[in-house]
């Protein structure tokens, strides 16, 4: 029986086992959220930050209107031994003429003590950047849809040994299913991290992480099914080169395609502010090694955000810097000699559609989602990319207030090398109105200048209810 099959199994078994715990739970809330959205641009797609780093909520197109609904018990039990989670999202999105649904969350997460077991397809943060400003992580950055995978460890970061929390842990193995089927057929996604934070609630914390993505698996055209026993699975956890069951290229060098990224995060707390610095790198070949004596030591995401507790009118400021125009080199091989370069990030010879779901880019946008490709190709053309990114938040007189600004040099491939500049702004105001049923209204004006995305001016305006759907 083959993982996809066990995978289908653990499913039902892990549901029917859910369901029989969650009987035995008493007093858990279970809230709603009701959502309307509407963007209108114009230029030839919505505004760059208009519809990037939204779990693919917003549509790329230029004009779209979507509905979106969600269910949510959050866990609420911490000082059991047992709690769980369940959540449901669905958004029908107006495109043109045409109308679209998509079931974008539906997971159960258990906690056992400081073990999670989670099932389904659920939006959560990967990485150690920022939370609200950042571009996004430099291999997950919420820029995509949620993969439906089972999940199995500790999901939080979780003291150990030490009374005062001063060693904490967290990591975990995922496996999952790719279901946009862009390319490759029942394409499977294997990720596993590992973090440690050493600081506990002193003054200054320090954290180190390590993050294994990789695609495998599936009926990939031209070559057929690739296998997707224990075996296999095996060695894409570890690493190693394909088995006899691989094609010949992925015996030599590894089944699969594989991504890692290495990352290191100083927070210092100084009462009302904390300051916060990380940086994350990328590795797509053999020899892994420590960041700084990576082979691609000169590509990776570098942040710094500083966090005001005291003056609301200014919560947050981040600088974010990214550079992928190295990628070891222009030469994977020349005259003979493998030089191991020209990486090219996210494309694969054999998944074509590289590291994306449905069209957009899993890691940084930066990278530019295949959806923007107007030959209806697949591939990511532009890996090569340099950045800056800003960010701001603060409130003033109740109304919030997010601002995004981006100037990105993008290189193209070595392969297809091209100059690109562009410049992306976004201005977010939000505000609750508890006078008129609690409403959430928030208002985004978004604008790209600049040959790489065109110039683009547009607006994102969103009405949501949320709330209390009933109590057990």
């Amino acid at each position: 029986m083959g993982v996809v099959s066990n995978f289908r199994l653990i499913f039902c078994l892990f549901l029917l086992s859910s369901f029989t715990l969650n009987a035995v739970a008493q007093k858990d809330t279970v809230e709603f959220e009701v959502g309307v959205q509407s963007v209108l641009s114009s230029g030839k797609t919505a505004p760059f930050w208009i519809h990037s780093g939204h779990n693919g909520h917003v549509p790329i197109e230029k004009s779209s209107m979507s509905v979106e609904i969600g269910l949510l018990k959050k866990y609420q039990h911490p000082d059991r031994l047992f709690d769980y989670s369940v959540g449901a999202s669905a958004h029908v999105d107006a495109v043109g003429s045409g109308v679209e649904l998509d079931l974008h969350e539906l997971f159960i997460n258990t906690r056992l003590w400081i073990l999670n077991f989670n099932i389904g397809s659920r939006i959560k943060q990967i990485g150690n950047q920022d939370e609200t400003l950042s571009s996004g992580g430099l291999l997950f950055s919420n820029n995509a849809e949620p993969i439906p995978s089972l999940f199995v460890g500790i999901e939080e970061f979780t003291p150990l040994f030490f009374k005062n929390g001063f060693f904490e842990v967290k990591g975990g193995l995922s496996h999952g299913l790719f279901k946009d089927n862009a390319y490759v057929k029942n394409m499977l996604f294997h990720h596993k991290y590992a973090y440690v934070r050493l600081g506990g609630k002193g003054v200054v914390r320090f954290q180190y992480g390590l993050d294994h993505a990789a695609q495998w698996g599936g009926n990939v055209p031209g070559y057929g099914q690739q296998p997707d026993g224990f075996e296999d699975f095996i060695n894409i956890m570890l690493l190693r080169s394909g088995s006899n069951s691989n094609i010949g290229f992925e015996q030599i060098n590894m089944g699969g395609n594989h991504l890692i990224s290495q990352s290191l995060r100083l927070d210092i707390d100084l009462g009302g502010t904390e300051i916060g610095a990380y940086w994350q790198n990328i590795n797509e070949d053999k020899p892994i090694r420590l960041l700084w004596n990576s082979v691609n030591v000169y590509d990776g995401l570098w942040g710094f955000s500083v966090k005001n507790k005291r003056f609301p009118i200014i919560k947050g400021f981040l600088y974010e810097y990214l550079n992928t125009t190295d990628q070891n080199g222009p030469y994977h091989d020349k005259d003979g000699i493998v030089y191991g370069g020209a990486d090219t990030y996210f494309n694969n010879y054999l998944y074509a559609s590289g590291w994306t779901n449905y069209g957009r880019t899993i890691g940084t946008p930066f990278i530019t989602s295949p959806l923007y490709n107007t030959d209806g190709s697949l591939q990511l053309v532009n890996t090569r990319v340099q950045a800056h990114h800003f960010g701001l938040e603060g409130e003033v007189s109740g109304y919030g207030f997010k601002v995004l600004n981006s100037y990105s040099k993008n290189y193209g491939n070595y392969s297809a090398p091209f100059r690109k500049d562009a410049v992306s702004l976004l201005v977010e105001v939000n505000k609750t109105f508890e006078k008129w049923w609690g409403l959430e209204a928030a208002l985004s004006v978004g604008a790209d200048w600049g040959q790489m995305y065109g110039r683009n001016t547009g607006l994102l305006f969103k009405i949501t209810k949320r709330g209390e759907l009933f109590k057990y």
